[in-house]
């Protein structure tokens, strides 16, 4: 399997990641050659489903990039799937509460301690488990929630969502919020700073792992919203997406070539 996203959340160096909306694993790979450390799967807004996105995390394991998931909602079948199809991790989107966040974690693990369903072939334990016991152990470690907080009840209910135990981190969505908060997609506005910065001081309070998106494909500002969050001790950092980042290198290439004539 790819690298393990829980060992990059708890170093204390800058690492960077991506969204994966793209279904071709080809884009997986140019994200792992070319200095990504993880990239996050997406089955919420990404148009494929479980079955690609085990292919696509083929692609991140023989890139040695560490992957996750975002599944289309909080619900334990597809928690398990994501986690049954060897990908370790999931973003739990629209997590408003500690019970959402409890929900999630609970959906990572094997009874006594959650309700992962349980299956002896699948392809996290190699698609034949023969020792189930040593198996579990692993994937208590191995797996984890990642609570997806993008929404103006989220930011009011942040502190009880960051102490909720055994949640791996907290991701701080701020397109979403500035919906949420009534601004139409303003992520840059001064009070979607000011939540955004609330929630990665409580989850820091916490001693949860922050993961950061960053949106602007401009290099300057994107190198300037990295650098000011990393001084708040953030350390992991999503880069736009797949789409964001072809999108701007495209228009780049053919503004600059219109202009050259």
């Amino acid at each position: 399997m790819s690298q393990n996203l829980k060992a990059l959340l708890a170093a204390q160096e800058t690492t960077l990641g991506t969204w994966t909306q793209i279904p071709a694993p080809e884009l997986v790979d140019l994200i792992g050659l070319n200095g990504f450390n993880f990239t996050i799967l997406d089955c919420q807004h990404g148009p494929f489903g479980i079955e690609t996105a085990e292919n696509l995390a083929r692609a991140a394991d023989a890139n040695d990039i560490a992957v996750a998931l975002r599944v289309s909602r909080n619900d334990p079948v597809e928690i398990m799937k994501a986690l049954d199809a060897g990908i370790p991790h999931v973003v739990v989107p629209n997590v408003e509460t500690a019970e959402d966040a409890a929900q999630a974690v609970a959906a990572t693990r094997f009874a006594p301690d959650g309700l992962r369903g349980a299956c002896p072939c699948c392809r996290s334990g190699g698609h034949f488990i023969r020792n189930w016991d040593a198996y579990a152990r692993t994937e208590q470690d191995r797996t984890g929630a990642i609570a997806l907080v993008e929404t103006a009840p989220g930011h009011r209910n942040i502190a009880g969502i960051c102490t909720t135990p055994g949640l791996a981190a907290v991701m701080i969505g701020p397109f979403d919020l500035s919906v949420s908060m009534g601004l139409n997609g303003d992520w840059r506005h001064r009070d979607v700073a000011a939540a955004v910065a609330e929630m990665a001081g409580a989850a820091h309070d916490a001693g949860v792992p922050v993961m950061m998106p960053v949106f602007s494909p401009d290099p300057v500002e994107c190198r300037d919203l990295v650098d000011r969050w990393r001084s708040a001790g953030v350390t992991t950092f999503v880069i736009g997406s797949d789409k964001i980042l072809i999108a701007d290198a495209l228009a780049r290439w053919s503004s600059d070539l219109v202009r050259s004539q």
